[in-house]
């Protein structure tokens, strides 16, 4: 079936093996019993490969890319806070997606970063297979090494459909996650402020 060349020119974007996609959906679509030949079935192979693309992203990007530069010299020395961040990832135990928020916040050390560069960061980490916990980390990390801050927090809330769709089928719940390092991890009064702005 492959009907559709692969797609290598370089262009900075990351790039699958749709042919082979196209190839393990039909099959999939097979092995489940359906018709891969009626109609609402006949692109979905061409569709499922070009979505892969999309929510892989990630392994083709790296901070440095990410960044482009946008670190500033700046006396600010107070919690810097971006929440809500909108966050889509997929298990890698099940290939189903989570999504929720992410929240990162970090005490500038004579540099901050355009605030804008947070949520690409978010992005870069979440569209790959992931678990919550890792993703967490990764980005604090990712934080730490860009700026050397006096201290990085990450707190992730998520609804994983590997839960809410099948096992235990838990609708309501909300896995929590946070990474803390330097200040906010050895500091009780500074942990508690960001909780403090986290709250209101």
């Amino acid at each position: 079936m492959p009907t559709e060349p692969d797609s290598t020119q370089d262009d900075g974007a990351h790039r699958v093996d749709r042919p082979g996609i196209e190839e393990c959906t039909l099959n999939v679509l097979k092995m489940i019993g359906e018709d891969s030949a009626r109609q609402g079935l006949l692109d979905t192979p061409k569709r499922v490969a070009r979505s892969w693309e999309e929510l892989t992203q990630g392994y083709g990007q790296n901070l440095e890319e990410i960044v482009n530069g946008a670190i500033f010299d700046e006396a600010a020395n107070e919690v810097v806070l971006v929440k809500d961040i909108e966050l889509y990832s997929l298990c890698e135990h099940h290939l189903l997606p989570f999504f929720g928020k992410c929240h990162v916040a970090y005490i500038p050390r004579g540099r901050v970063i355009g605030l804008s560069k947070i949520p690409r960061v978010v992005d870069m980490y979440a569209r790959r297979l992931q678990v919550q916990e890792r993703l967490t980390t990764q980005i604090a990390d990712a934080v730490q090494s860009i700026l050397d801050p006096f201290g990085v927090a990450v707190i992730i809330e998520a609804q994983h459909l590997c839960m809410m769709m099948r096992g235990v089928a838990k609708q309501n719940s909300v896995t929590k996650t946070s990474a803390m390092l330097g200040s906010f991890r050895s500091d009780p009064k500074t942990r508690a402020e960001l909780i403090g702005i986290l709250n209101s």
